[in-house]
């Protein structure tokens, strides 16, 4: 059992296995040629990619910034070349899944609806305020935090005082996105289940 239980791709293979016997023992395999199922898988791997990459983001902000300063200073350097690359790599592509999955499932939801949502237009405010803030965030993993942490992590050489730099710009946007991810869950679960 520890031995299945070690491999990641062998743990993630038994939860999709999972989710298949559970859609053919609650009676959804017949409904796969419907548009209302593949809305449902879309919306699930966009709430699935959506977990990983907040999830990230809450472990960069809630875990590894505040206990960098507790690591003594020769083991630091594990974490600038493995863990947080490692981390970074997931979390921006996550980011990217989530925001493509959500306009796969706003295309899938009809003619205008991404319209409305992204113009905010009455009835649709709440989905496209949570739009907004999940591609302004986006746009700062892609183009602002993570290009400024191949500096901080030395991936990309340049000069300690550009590499604290940042290093600090980096982090600074990254608690940016942490604001704004309670703001942007709230939009998009509130138009979700009539909050607003």
């Amino acid at each position: 059992m520890a031995a299945f239980f070690s491999s990641l791709g062998r743990t993630m293979l038994a939860g999709l296995v999972l989710v298949v016997i559970l859609v053919v023992a609650l009676g959804a395999g017949g409904r796969v040629t419907e548009h209302a199922w593949w809305m449902f898988v879309i919306r699930w791997l966009h709430i699935m990619s959506g977990i990983l990459w907040v999830g990230l983001l809450y472990y960069f902000n809630f875990v590894q910034t505040p206990s960098m300063p507790k690591i003594p200073d020769e083991q630091k350097p594990a974490i600038a070349r493995f863990i947080a690359p490692s981390a970074l790599f997931w979390f921006r592509w996550a980011a990217l899944a989530t925001v493509v999955l959500g306009l796969m499932l706003a295309g899938m939801k009809g003619k205008g609806y991404l319209v409305n949502a992204m113009t905010l237009t009455p009835g649709s405010q709440a989905i496209g305020i949570g739009m907004w803030l999940a591609l302004i965030m986006a746009v700062n993993v892609w183009f602002v935090i993570w290009p400024n942490q191949k500096k901080a992590l030395g991936i990309v050489a340049v000069s300690p005082e550009e590499k604290a730099a940042a290093a600090k710009r980096a982090g600074l946007v990254s608690r940016i996105n942490t604001m704004l991810s309670s703001p942007r869950l709230f939009c998009m679960v509130a138009q979700q289940n009539g909050g607003l």
